[in-house]
Parts: C-alpha cells; sequence; structure tokens
C-alpha cells in the first residue's frame, strides 16, 4: 500500500493519506461529481482500515464544502470509526476559522452522527 496524495484544484480539496496514519483533506470541496473524486478516497480508507492497525490522526481542514462532498466525507469516516471496534484508535482533528460557524456545526453533526469525539480547533 502506498501513500494516497492528491493537489487541490479549483473544485476539489488536498489529499495527504499517509501509511503511518496521517489522513489529511484541506482546502474546497465542491466538485461537480462528489463520487468520482471520493470514491477513490472511500476505497484507499478501506484496504487501510483492513491492513493496518496503527492508530490515526484525521486532519480535516476545509473551508467550505458542498453536500455531495459532505456525504462522502461522512461515508469515510464512518469506515474509521468502524475500525475502532476492531482496537484501531482515530484522532479526529476538525480545524475551523474564527468566526465560521458553518464549518463547526457541520463537524458538531458528523461527531454526534459517528458518537466520537472530535477535537475541534479554532483558526485565526
Amino acid at each position: 500500500m502506498e501513500n494516497l496524495i492528491i493537489a487541490s484544484t479549483k473544485r476539489t480539496p488536498e489529499v495527504e493519506f499517509n501509511i503511518d496514519g496521517r489522513f489529511k483533506i484541506s482546502g474546497r470541496s465542491i466538485p461537480e461529481d462528489a463520487s468520482q473524486f471520493y470514491d477513490r478516497l472511500y476505497e484507499w480508507v478501506f484496504h487501510f482500515c483492513q491492513e493496518s492497525h496503527i492508530s490515526i490522526t484525521f486532519d480535516i481542514i476545509l473551508e467550505y464544502f458542498n453536500s455531495g462532498s459532505s456525504k462522502a466525507i461522512l461515508d469515510i469516516l464512518r469506515a474509521l470509526v468502524g475500525s475502532t471496534k476492531v482496537g484501531k484508535q482515530i484522532n479526529i482533528n476538525w480545524y475551523y476559522e474564527e468566526g465560521d460557524d458553518d464549518i463547526l456545526e457541520r463537524g458538531e453533526y458528523f461527531e454526534s452522527i459517528l458518537n466520537v469525539k472530535f477535537n475541534f480547533i479554532e483558526t485565526d
């Protein structure tokens, strides 16, 4: 298994999924077809969870994402949280800009759905 690194575009976020357990999605996520972009990420995470037993730190640093991206990100988080049932530890860091209540509230919503603790980190 190799790292999954994807450069950002005007419509898609930067992705850094490293086999050492450091995951990051950052930027804007407004792809025309969220499935087309996120399916590859989901498959990588699914296989990583099957093959590796190391802990994961997932940094989510999105300034904006649309509803299609929201569903896809939630699916990825569900796969990660599901892996905690077999002993994998996961640490989710949700970054939001000071005063950006929309992004903060989306993170809080994900946290409540997944029933897992997020670390909310306010940035300037």
